[in-house]
């Protein structure tokens, strides 16, 4: 009886042994399906997606891996099936994904404005963000905002939107560094505009 099961766990090894093989010969693909509506194009190792949300691009060119859109999907594959090169494709399909929530239903950050001392004032003006009366200043901060960017204030919350995870999420941290003073104790001078949300996950 001994002898079957260890019979069996060899036959099971070699057929796993027999799979990866074949993976690593054949290669590993993901496909992504791109939603109605959605027009993708794929040159110079860049990946461009546009939707209702306007358009959004990233380089996802990487040594051994081929990109190609075809039938409404973006279609990712490694010359090779190994370790490595499946965890390139799995990040690279993260990338693709990223845009298509971008371009279909935005990528929004959320911030704070929170003062203890002086009501602080945030408005937009064309494509400049403008903070007055940070801990009493006379002199307007001001922000100039990325095209591909949406920023709207509504009473003590600022919401940035953009197709594109980076320039929201560049143009957010942006506005927390613009009220930000070094010289003051935060845990006295809390006053400031602070990110809430990243893209939806609530910041703790």
């Amino acid at each position: 009886m001994a002898g079957f099961w260890l019979t069996v766990t060899e036959l099971v090894i070699q057929r796993m042994v027999a799979e990866k093989e074949k993976i690593e010969r054949e290669g590993f693909t993901e496909e992504i399906a791109l939603h109605a509506g959605i027009t993708a194009g794929f040159a110079s190792g860049r990946l461009t997606l546009k939707g209702s949300k306007g358009e959004a691009g990233r380089n996802i060119s990487e040594p051994g891996i081929t990109v190609r859109v075809e039938d409404s999907k973006v279609i990712i594959s490694s010359l090779k099936g190994n370790k490595t090169e499946k965890k390139i494709v799995g990040s690279l399909r993260a990338h693709v994904v990223n845009l298509l929530k971008g371009v279909t239903d935005g990528h929004v950050y959320r911030l704070k404005v929170c003062y203890t001392h002086f009501p602080i004032n945030v408005s937009v003006a064309g494509r400049k963000l403008i903070v007055k009366n940070l801990l009493g200043e006379k002199i307007p901060r001001v922000l100039e905002l990325a095209e591909n960017v949406k920023v709207k204030v509504e009473g003590a919350e600022v919401f940035v939107e953009s197709p594109s995870k980076e320039a929201a999420g560049l143009v957010a941290g942006s506005i927390e560094r613009l009220t930000k003073r070094s010289s003051y104790d935060t845990r006295v001078f809390a006053d400031g505009i602070y990110i809430t949300h990243k893209d939806g996950r609530e910041m703790k």
